[in-house]
């Protein structure tokens, strides 16, 4: 059964959306302003209302696509992920190859109820930031779930560090 991220993700989505389209815009809000050389407030208010318009538009379209489009799975012998909008990526982190589950609460996490899961594993090295350098991230999840997935793994770890003994 695919489960979902909590609700509060597309918080998380809507951000980063807003802070790319808003370092973009300040392109478009240059060129717009260097084009428009009459000076008047009236005539750059309504371009720039336009850009701010289609940055909540286009944050919230990517927001609820991105949550829509985030799955995880855990079957007998692994982790599942699915995610993607236009590009999809599929995911599966073994059991056995599990080091360490951390569990992340930022202040966005905090004041929304949830928890990003980073389950780190052998063989993987990738210098992304905010937990996103684990195989298996998990960007928001209810604290319970978050707190059940660390037991569970934890004790498949330690499950297959004493069979391989």
């Amino acid at each position: 059964m695919k489960n979902k991220l909590h609700p509060g993700a597309k918080w998380l989505f809507r951000i980063r959306a807003y802070s790319v389209f808003i370092f973009l815009s300040f392109f478009l809000i240059g060129f717009i302003l260097s084009s428009n050389v009459s000076g008047y407030l009236s005539s750059l208010l309504l371009p720039i209302l336009y850009v701010i318009t289609f940055i909540i538009v286009v944050g919230e379209i990517y927001a609820r696509m991105a949550y829509n489009r985030w799955f995880y799975e855990f079957t007998d012998s692994n982790l599942k992920i699915e995610r993607g909008i236009i590009w999809k990526r599929y995911s599966n982190v073994p059991y056995e190859r599990v080091q360490n589950v951390d569990i992340h609460r930022g202040i966005i996490a905090r004041m929304l109820g949830f928890s990003s899961v980073m389950i780190q594993t052998a063989g993987f090295s990738y210098g992304g930031g905010h937990g996103m350098g684990s195989e298996g991230y998990l960007p928001a999840i209810s604290q319970e779930e978050a707190e059940k997935i660390r037991t569970f793994l934890m004790k498949r770890i330690s499950k297959n560090s004493k069979q391989g003994l």
